[in-house]
């Protein structure tokens, strides 16, 4: 078992040229869309820097969860939640044209919107220039903080052994937890939220993070599924891919009870600042999307993981990891592109980021599976998780 627990992948050469490959021609599409439509590059830029993020702060977060919770299960698959949470800081760094371009995508930014407007005067103290990047470097010092704290106790574990650092994660990460809540609620809210500044909802904070937490899900589905299937976690069961599958059927099921809570509660109280959000949203074409939304994010994942048999199905959750990855990235567009078109926008520039990012996910990952144990072999927990039974 020793030998299988630290058994890391050789990246073939091909890999490799595939993944700086799609880097370099995704920093080159990107870069040819600011200087064609800089509008248009920065939404699109916002929407792929929310999915980037969000994938890897959702794995932080149910990197944490284990720790808080106790989980045994989860432990022999904890190492991929902790090359996920690695994406945050390169999330970081996709952000940067848009601190160059903030006038472009927030109106809150373009001075004389600003001024003209009562709304946004009084909302001033929060929405401006210096404090939003003051809280977008903390927010992402805090995260890296915390991915750096736990990830090198859990690698410093496999060489130890020592139980005490399991301890030390249990506390770090019930510090986590509240800090999470606070800073992924400021971070939609300012990122999300404010491009429409008019605009409120007191459940966007839980909206946001009902889709990040299914998206970070499926991608700790999909790798684990792939690394399964090529034999480098021989020792999982169906009983722990029945978990991976169970959770994604219940964050299915969450994220559409705050969907239509935020919808609902804004409906019954009809309010026109309120449901201009939403009437913008189905009108010009976007109301396909949203259609499309509830089948994409809901009805179509709902069914399929339905049955006890597709949540231990390898191929059914690989299959349907990839079409919730989707789905999230559909429930950001759908999210931030109304703010910058009445009708939906698709051309060569919607894919330019998303194949900056492929190539981003498969080097970070590609370097850490190859140079890191892919199994916390030090834990004591993971001679348990190993033999786990429903």
């Amino acid at each position: 078992m020793e030998h299988i627990e630290r058994t890391q992948i050789k990246v073939s050469p091909k890999n490799r040229l595939i993944g700086w490959g799609l880097v370099w021609l995704g920093v080159a599409l990107c870069s040819l869309g600011y200087i064609v439509d800089a509008r248009e590059a920065a939404f699109n830029n916002v929407l792929n820097f929310l999915f980037l993020a969000g994938i890897g702060i959702g794995a932080l977060f149910f990197l944490a969860l284990e720790y808080v919770t106790g989980a045994v299960w989860s432990v022999p698959i904890r190492r991929v939640n902790e090359f996920l949470a690695w994406l945050v800081p390169f999330a970081a760094l996709l952000a940067i044209p848009i601190l160059f371009n903030l006038d472009t995508v927030f109106a809150w930014a373009q001075k004389n919107i600003a001024a003209s407007d009562a709304l946004l005067r009084m909302k001033e103290p929060y929405l401006n220039r210096s404090f939003f990047i003051l809280r977008f470097f903390g927010i992402f010092i805090v995260w890296i903080m915390f991915i750096r704290l736990l990830t090198r106790n859990s690698m410093r574990q496999d060489a130890t052994g020592d139980q005490r650092l399991t301890k030390i994660n249990t506390i770090l990460s019930a510090i986590f937890m509240p800090v999470f809540a606070l800073t992924l609620t400021i971070f939609a809210v300012d990122w999300g939220m404010s491009l429409d500044p008019h605009w409120y909802s007191t459940i966007y904070g839980i909206y946001f993070f009902s889709g990040t937490a299914t998206a970070s899900l499926a991608a700790l589905t999909l790798v684990t599924a792939v690394l399964y299937e090529r034999g480098f976690f021989p020792k999982l069961r169906r009983d722990h891919f029945y978990n991976l599958g169970a959770l994604l059927f219940t964050f299915v099921n969450f994220w559409a009870y705050i969907a239509f809570s935020q919808f609902m509660l804004v409906w019954y109280a009809n309010l026109p600042e309120e449901t201009s959000w939403f009437i913008a949203r189905w009108h010009g074409g976007w109301e396909y999307i949203s259609i499309v939304l509830i089948l994409v994010q809901f009805a179509v994942p709902y069914f399929v993981l339905l049955p006890q048999e597709a949540k231990m199905n390898i191929r059914t959750l690989r299959r349907m990891a990839v079409w919730l990855l989707f789905a999230h990235a559909l429930d950001l567009y759908w999210l931030i592109m109304p703010a910058f078109s009445a009708t939906p926008p698709l051309g060569w520039m919607e894919i330019s980021f998303p194949i900056l990012i492929a190539g981003v996910v498969l080097i970070v990952l590609g370097w850490q599976v190859q140079n890191l144990s892919l199994v916390p072999v030090g834990d004591p927990k993971l001679k348990r998780g190993l033999e786990f039974r429903l």
